[in-house]
């Protein structure tokens, strides 16, 4: 009866591992989407000097890297709902590195899409 308890937790542990081993594997692909996001961020702001509001899409290309959206605000305006924003296209390489941005459109906050 004992070897059988000690066999059901050796067989836990080999979960664990097994888990354990596919977070460590996933890393070693590169960053993760949060990591991305938050790195993307930064990076516009750093090059643009502008405030980064938000990311509107993210997804992954077919050689691994990302495509991100991030909408920017250009221009401050009172009351906000006027403020101006720039939507920026950004790549990244699979490990997350900056391999080109450009902005799309420049928009008016208030203002929806003409359909």
């Amino acid at each position: 009866m004992s070897e059988s308890a000690a066999g059901s937790t050796g067989s836990k542990r080999t979960g664990t591992s097994a888990k354990g081993n596919a977070r460590a594997n996933a890393r070693e692909k590169g960053p993760g989407t949060a990591q991305v996001l938050r790195s993307a961020r930064e990076a516009i702001e750093e090059l643009t000097g502008l405030e980064a509001e938000t990311v509107s899409s993210v997804s992954r290309d077919e050689d691994g890297g990302w495509i991100l959206r991030v909408e920017v605000v250009e221009l401050r305006k009172i009351p906000d709902s006027v403020s101006m924003l720039g939507s920026y296209e950004m790549t990244l390489d699979a490990d997350g590195e900056l391999t080109g941005y450009r902005r799309l459109r420049r928009y008016e906050r208030g203002k929806a899409d003409p359909q």
